[in-house]
């Protein structure tokens, strides 16, 4: 089993930070693609679009791929609701 990816002492996979793809704006370009550093997504021949695929490899806060998206078709959550729940999990984790 692959050990738990870890960020600031909280479990990766309770930071709901990742890329949300809007299928419908999306036009193909892959610029999401060229400037993600962290390999969140693979392409999908076959629809023609982006696919989130290691969302957990998203880096946390990070925007690059929505900000090199032409057409605006990629979305986070808000920021000021993930600090918010980090300060949360902060707290939990120290806590043991």
């Amino acid at each position: 089993m692959a050990e738990e990816k870890m960020w600031e002492g909280i479990p990766r996979r309770e930071v709901p930070w990742y890329p949300t793809v809007d299928e419908e704006l999306c036009i193909g370009c892959q610029a999401c693609i060229e400037h993600c550093p962290a390999g969140v997504f693979e392409w999908d021949d076959e629809r023609d679009v982006p696919l989130v695929v290691n969302r957990y490899d998203c880096i946390v806060y990070c925007k690059g791929c929505a900000n090199a998206c032409p057409e605006e078709a990629i979305s986070f959550p808000e920021k000021s609701e993930v600090v918010e729940l980090v300060k949360k999990l902060r707290v939990q984790y120290a806590s043991g």
